[in-house]
């Protein structure tokens, strides 16, 4: 039957087997200690080159699993001298990890945002998500008999290492809102990893140490969900706000590529700032009428911008005297806006030779063809696309009115001439 196969029974691990796992990975001395240091090292260097692949390494060296996945099986078997074991292990772990970190970056002189710090520093429900299935992944392959590669993969997806790290890089660059954002992320994932760890013991129902008293064990599992929504709600607000912005994004884009236009003028560079709920606009040409920035700001409604504000910045003189945006900067955007301007225009200038090329050769045709049918009238040559059921080609359109119909023979010869002519297998003649 299907059900047979989501079935875990004959695939659990001894209980013994399960909590010996984890216990060796929970404490953090000797070997573990000074692998932990050696991760933070590279992981901080990926972090100080934005290399994705050195980050992953440190990932996988990484020992910071242990404790968080002791935690979660203590609290789900009610072993409290195990919890205090992880929790402890846990807090010299996180302890000299930070240090490390920290002194890696006061030292270091590489310390740019790169975008992989970057990408730490915003923490939202999705994390929680990330966490929290990267978790439940982590300890069903523990619990159970077929390991797979399983744990390296979830280290990767949870990534502890990496937030801890960009903690330290607030820290040394005194950035208090990189530190805030990343201890974040760090401490979502181990809450829900935790989590996870716990739900399954229960799921599985792991033998468990008795407690004092019922009401202790209440007591217990409030402390769980409190600590779980404690981290969960901010995660829930930042989750909507990211969701809020890129909808923001998306609509302000939508609504440059198609209001941003203003005859004679072009656009030189745009900012949106998504916090802010700001666009900014900078165009090279004339000046900008005030009734045109008006119209264009009566459009956002369409787009949902209605609360957002729409800054207008006029001519490359702005460019130049702005001293937010460096020179290198400048000379990017002047040189990229001209390149884009000349562009434009080589594709209007190639518009118009195609039209004049097309005129002449109408009117060159229809000297040649009156030759041969002098009853000819007029006649229409155009380049054309031909789209039927199966194909769909390009082909020139030819229109013939003639004073008299030509025989089938002659309307043959006449298709022939014209492919020869113009050089084309595809023509379509037709008279009239």
């Amino acid at each position: 039957m299907l059900l047979d196969k989501f079935r875990l029974n004959k695939e659990k691990e001894d209980l013994e087997t399960v909590v010996a796992q984890i216990e060796a990975g929970v404490v953090f001395r000797g070997t573990n200690l000074y692998i932990l240091i050696f991760a933070v090292f590279v992981a901080s260097l990926g972090l100080s080159v934005n290399s994705t692949a050195v980050i992953i390494g440190a990932m996988l060296i990484s020992p910071l699993m242990g404790p968080i996945m002791g935690i979660g099986l203590g609290v789900g078997i009610y072993d409290v001298a195990l919890i205090r074991k992880s929790i402890s292990n846990y807090l010299i772990a996180t302890g000299v990890a930070l240090t490390t970190s920290t002194l890696f970056f006061l030292v270091s002189p590489l310390n740019d945002a790169h975008s992989e710090i970057l990408a730490r520093t915003s923490p939202n429900i999705y994390d929680v998500l990330i966490a929290l299935f990267g978790g439940f992944a982590g300890i069903m392959a523990t619990s159970s008999k077929h390991k797979g590669n399983v744990i390296p993969g979830v280290a990767i997806a949870t990534a502890l290492m990496p937030p801890l790290c960009t903690a330290g890089y607030g820290l040394a660059t005194l950035q208090v809102e990189f530190f805030i954002g990343a201890f974040y992320l760090f401490i979502i994932n181990t809450v829900f990893i935790a989590l996870a760890t716990f739900i399954t013991v229960r799921l599985f129902h792991l033998p468990a140490k008795p407690l004092q008293s019922p009401r202790a064990e209440k007591i217990a599992h409030r402390i769980v969900w409190v600590v779980v929504f404690a981290t969960l709600i901010p995660s829930l607000y930042l989750g909507y706000d990211l969701v809020e912005q890129n909808r923001f994004s998306k609509n302000a884009n939508r609504f440059i590529i198609n209001e941003a236009h203003v005859p004679n003028d072009y656009l030189l560079n745009k900012k949106i700032d998504t916090k802010t709920k700001q666009i900014s606009l900078i165009f090279g040409g004339r000046e900008i009428l005030p009734a045109e920035i008006q119209q264009m700001k009566n459009q956002m409604v369409k787009y949902g911008l209605d609360s957002s504000r729409l800054e207008i910045k006029q001519g490359f003189a702005y460019l130049s005297e702005n001293k937010d945006i460096q020179q290198d900067e400048r000379m990017s955007q002047l040189s990229q806006a001209l390149a884009l301007k000349e562009a434009d225009e080589k594709k209007l200038q190639s518009a118009i030779d195609s039209i004049r090329q097309n005129n002449e050769l109408s009117a060159q045709l229809f000297t040649e063809i009156k030759a041969q049918q002098p009853g000819l009238r007029n006649a229409v040559v155009q380049s054309a696309f031909s789209i039927s059921d199966s194909t769909s080609k390009h082909t020139t359109l030819v229109i013939l009115s003639l004073s008299s119909t030509p025989s089938k023979q002659e309307k043959t010869r006449l298709e022939n001439w014209l492919k020869a002519r113009l050089n084309q297998k595809d023509v379509m003649l037709i008279f009239r």
